[in-house]
């Protein structure tokens, strides 16, 4: 590769990147084929926050898509059939479950030892900040209702500003591909699973490959600088990545091979990341305020899920980032579990069939039928009126 013309080298890591960012697309596809209808009915079978949090986490694992789980509790909510502050600890699980996509994308790099350590590290920075953020908001939600407070005040003093609809260049170009290939599939979901893991290994391996022959000397350093700079700048340019290309999967994943390739640490990805996490609420908050305009409940409960949806990212954010002892937790807990998985490639799999379906899955069935009522000390979270349309 380091051979190559500069100009062939770019041209072949963007080729690269569309058939990355194709992988994650069908690989996200699939699991909505498969897994739709079984999240639908999850999603409706309780108002308990405790089970709601594992059903946000198992619901959005099943279909890899953060944003289609808040479109349907967006649903339930203005049909009556969820309050927002019950829709809150399952948004909270969704953030859990949507980092699944880039930790599986580390198993992209299992056989090869060095990159495997460094990319499980990378991919699952993201799920141990998104854990650390649920143990501590969750509790602090079911005592106060801040989170239901707080998107009740915003959705009512903004809901008359209007928003704009995002064009992501990459969606542009990614889908039109995707549903070429699953219409060739037949809309076989287990067919396009395997299509899109085959592309994800064989673009992944491709792509640590030329970044590693663009990224030697000035281009290395420029993003050392800028891109994956100082704190502050590696989280604004996380935030706007995602607002451009509107999925933080896609941005969290890219980093993982970054980072596998020795290019960068999980430690300097982690505020990019941070920032992803806040980026990936603007999207759904622009569309939001286009649909309160109207008024109606629909408008309206969007409304406020959005603004929970980003009060909980952005607290998680203010909270855990500018405190050093704090933000080593889930960098040295992604980079102990990056030691652990090399020695034995069956704890990287038994990780994230564990944390993303079988643990919630179980808590689910194990504690549907109780009682839960003795958690709280008195309403469990504030209940927000729907508008009558």
């Amino acid at each position: 590769m380091q051979r190559m013309h500069p100009a062939l080298q770019v041209a072949g890591l963007l080729f690269v990147l569309m058939l990355f960012f194709v992988s994650l697309e069908l690989m996200g596809s699939s699991f909505k084929l498969m897994g739709q209808g079984f999240a639908e009915t999850l999603l409706q079978t309780t108002s308990n926050p405790f089970i709601g949090l594992f059903i946000g986490i198992l619901a959005t694992s099943l279909i890899q898509s953060s944003s289609t789980v808040t479109s349907m509790i967006v649903g339930l909510v203005a049909g009556g059939g969820l309050t927002v502050s019950g829709a809150i600890p399952i948004i909270m699980g969704a953030n859990v479950g949507t980092s699944v996509t880039n930790t599986l994308v580390s198993l992209g790099h299992i056989a090869r030892k060095d990159e495997f350590e460094r990319a499980m590290g990378a991919a699952t920075v993201h799920d141990f900040f998104n854990l650390l953020s649920v143990a501590i908001f969750f509790p602090l939600e079911l005592a106060t209702g801040f989170l239901a407070r707080a998107a009740n005040v915003l959705a009512t003093g903004l809901s008359d500003l209007g928003g704009a609809a995002l064009f992501s260049p990459v969606q542009a170009v990614t889908k039109p591909i995707a549903g070429w290939v699953i219409d060739l599939a037949q809309t076989n979901g287990a067919i396009v699973l395997l299509l899109g893991v085959v592309l994800l290994f064989v673009s992944l391996r491709y792509l640590v490959l030329f970044l590693k022959a663009l990224m030697l000397g000035r281009s290395e350093r420029l993003i050392n600088k800028y891109l994956f700079g100082p704190a502050p700048l590696a989280l604004m340019f996380g935030t706007l990545v995602t607002m451009m290309v509107q999925s933080s999967s896609i941005t969290t994943s890219i980093t993982v091979p970054l980072v596998g390739a020795g290019i960068l640490t999980v430690t300097q990805i982690f505020p990019f990341v941070l920032g992803a996490n806040i980026g990936t609420t603007v999207t759904a908050l622009l569309a939001a305020l286009v649909l309160a305009g109207s008024g109606n409940a629909a408008g309206t409960a969007a409304l406020q899920v959005a603004f929970a949806h980003l009060c909980f990212n952005a607290g998680g954010v203010l909270l855990i980032l500018p405190i050093k002892q704090v933000r080593e937790i889930p960098i040295r807990m992604a980079e102990k579990l990056g030691t652990l998985v090399v020695k034995n490639r069956a704890y990287a799999f038994g990780y994230v069939v564990a944390i993303f379906f079988l643990i919630p899955l179980l808590v689910i069935f194990a504690t549907r039928n109780l009682d839960t009522s003795s958690f709280y000390s008195g309403e469990p979270a504030v209940q927000i009126e729907q508008v009558e349309e």
